[in-house]
């Protein structure tokens, strides 16, 4: 027979139960939806992350005071201890591979502008801070090598701190109070998003480290040096020559007495990429059990349809069909069933995705590969499982078929 007649008797089998024909499609749906709707979660959460350390910055290296490991266990967090110090820093911009550099002072702070207040991180960087950080200044400008020098009280705002601050008025010449000292606004910074850490990058104050180290922290050392490596293949080298150079001038011989920290963007979104990866394998496996189950389901209605078609069967065989044909017929069959049930499944699997997305704000990713992936598992599925019962029935000799009941 030829093949479009066979999808025609095929189809034409499917809707003759179509009750029966639902049921068994019910699997596929469920389960080709279901690896849709978790292939779409994992390929956002990746995305999200990838985003999210695109916004970072550009090939960014953070070298902190502190390290994690030390002898017996842990040493202390970054910044627990104060042995980053301006020279370091200094040090490190001669590396060949270093494009920009930045020392950094952080803070805590209550901020007032009015009778407006808002808590707020306050960040010290010099003026290379945003350009390693690709932060656009929406308006105004940034601060000058002059007023680091001079440590003067001027600062950019994140777009959080100014909706909050300033909600109907431009801040770009506007002063505001840190800890009771006044800082004029010279410019205002594009909105950024969620951190890699779920953290809002925008509510954030950015001012010359100089003034966070003498006007509001009282301090001489630094909490971290935020570097731009000159190309992305060369993060990982430049981080390995900066903690050369750390021991080197801390006099440091045993790597587990660190007392800094050097680490890449790409290591600090490492663990959340492989916890996204393992959940999604996990919840996946899930989803091909279900459609393991509708393979069976398919397998177990074709033995049943076989059965109940012996005499049918036997008839073909009687008028001249041939052992191939019963085969393609009855595959054709489950293949059917299948692909209906991965087309119905994919439709409700982008659907899944979509409202995960709308309504619990979980980042999802439906591509095409994920779609051609479930298409092709599902009709995988339709010829595994259906291969037994149209052998069987192919197998069946005429005479008997003919003489069932």
């Amino acid at each position: 027979m030829e093949m479009p007649n066979t999808l025609r008797i095929a189809l034409r089998a499917i809707r003759r139960n179509k009750v029966r024909s639902t049921l068994t499609m019910l699997g596929v749906i469920i389960g080709v939806a279901s690896v849709i709707a978790m292939i779409a979660l994992g390929s956002g959460a990746r995305a999200a992350i990838d985003s999210q350390i695109q916004s970072q910055g550009t090939n960014i290296i953070y070298v902190s005071a502190g390290s994690f490991r030390g002898p017996g266990g842990a040493h202390g967090g970054a910044g627990s201890v104060q042995t980053l110090t301006l020279e370091d820093a200094q040090a490190i911009a001669e590396i060949p591979s270093v494009g920009m550099s930045s020392p950094s002072a952080r803070n805590r702070a209550q901020v007032v502008a009015g009778n407006q207040n808002w808590s707020t991180t306050v960040e010290g960087g010099n003026e290379d801070y945003v350009v390693i950080r690709n932060w656009v200044i929406r308006t105004g400008s940034n601060f000058s090598a002059r007023e680091i020098l001079t440590a003067d009280k001027v600062c950019l705002i994140g777009d959080t701190v100014a909706r909050n601050l300033f909600p109907e008025q431009d801040p770009v010449g506007q002063v505001i109070r840190i800890k009771n000292q006044p800082f004029r606004i010279l410019g205002t910074l594009a909105p950024k998003g969620q951190g890699q850490w779920g953290q809002d990058q925008d509510d954030i104050i950015i001012a010359p480290y100089t003034t966070l180290q003498k006007k509001l922290l009282g301090i001489t050392w630094i909490h971290q040096v935020m570097i731009s490596a000159t190309r992305p293949d060369a993060v990982e080298p430049t981080a390995v020559q900066v903690t050369r150079l750390m021991r080197q001038r801390h006099r440091i011989q045993n790597p587990e007495e660190d007392d800094f920290s050097v680490r890449t963007v790409e290591e600090m979104a490492a663990t959340r990429t492989q916890l996204a990866q393992t959940m999604t394998g996990l919840l996946l496996s899930v989803a091909s059990v279900s459609l393991l189950v509708g393979g069976i389901g398919i397998m177990n209605i074709m033995l049943v349809s076989v059965t109940e078609r012996t005499r049918e069967i036997g008839l073909r065989m009687a008028v001249g069909a041939r052992t191939r044909d019963i085969l393609s017929q009855f595959l054709t069959e489950a293949v059917s069933l299948s692909v209906l049930g991965g087309l119905v499944g994919i439709a409700l699997g982008v659907g899944i995705s979509q409202t995960l997305t709308r309504v619990l704000g979980w980042p999802t990713l439906v591509t095409a590969d994920a779609i051609v992936v479930a298409f092709v598992f599902a009709a995988g599925v339709g010829i595994f499982f259906g291969y037994y019962p149209a052998r069987k029935a192919a197998n069946l000799d005429p005479i008997e078929a003919l003489r069932y009941e």
